[in-house]
């Protein structure tokens, strides 16, 4: 029994221990928001964008005209072209991820390990793509089961937003690339700058987009899109319907 105690008391404080690091390296890592661009300032012109996470996945909702506005204005041709390219849509869906796992596991249930470590764990990452879906349908219905969350950024913080997505593209000749067809509804794959890996997973890159925004975000609590939820509502008081 006095065994069984001291290992109790060993457990208990090995716990006590990694909850206090996982707290200090939340706070070292934590990214501040600017008060400048959110929360907007009482009566001044929003735009409303959704965070839809899924799964192991979130992407971004975007309003698909105020999104090629603020890329026309800009000057970012390669963006222009992709709202363009889904001109029927008021919204669109974007996320970033993983060139091979992305394209090959389109639901929790085509979930295949090697590919997912893989993605994970190459030194140095490994190459992203984006993909984009034209929506047209309100968000609950276009993502049945995902947890979406509202923002209203301020416009300036919409810009910025969009410039870091614009940065994201992969352009050749100024022009973005088609990889091909994406996992549903109307969608397509494009190339994307960055690279995939443990520390730079698909849902920091949604959380990075909103700090440019002017968001605080936690990128420790960010790994997973249920912490990313999280994130939103302790720190800019966002919250699903």
């Amino acid at each position: 029994m006095a065994a069984l105690r001291r290992l109790g008391r060993r457990a208990t404080a090995l716990a006590a221990v990694l909850a206090a690091t996982l707290t200090v390296a939340a706070w070292l890592t934590a990214r501040p928001g600017d008060p400048a661009l959110y929360p907007p300032a009482p009566g001044a012109e929003t735009v409303t964008v959704r965070l839809v996470a899924q799964a192991w996945h979130s992407g971004l909702l975007l309003p698909r005209e105020d999104l090629a506005r603020a890329a026309a204005e800009a000057g970012d041709g390669a963006l222009v072209e992709v709202t363009e390219r889904f001109g029927a849509y008021p919204a669109l869906e974007i996320g970033w991820g993983d060139a091979g796992f992305y394209r090959t596991v389109p639901t929790i249930e085509a979930l295949d390990w090697r590919l997912a470590l893989r993605a994970l764990f190459t030194p140095g990452g490994r190459p992203a793509v984006l993909h984009v879906v034209g929506v047209a349908a309100a968000p609950e219905a276009a993502f049945p089961g995902a947890e979406i969350v509202t923002l209203h950024l301020s416009r300036a913080g919409f810009r910025r937003l969009a410039a870091a997505l614009g940065r994201a593209v992969g352009a050749r000749d100024g022009h973005p690339v088609v990889l091909g067809p994406g996992l549903y509804g109307p969608s397509l794959f494009y190339a994307a700058q960055g690279r995939f890996g443990l520390l730079h997973v698909c849902n920091h890159w949604s959380a990075g987009l909103l700090n440019e925004a002017g968001l605080p975000v936690t990128p420790l609590l960010d790994t997973l899109p249920r912490g990313l939820v999280l994130d939103l509502a302790w720190g800019a008081g966002a919250h699903a319907p």
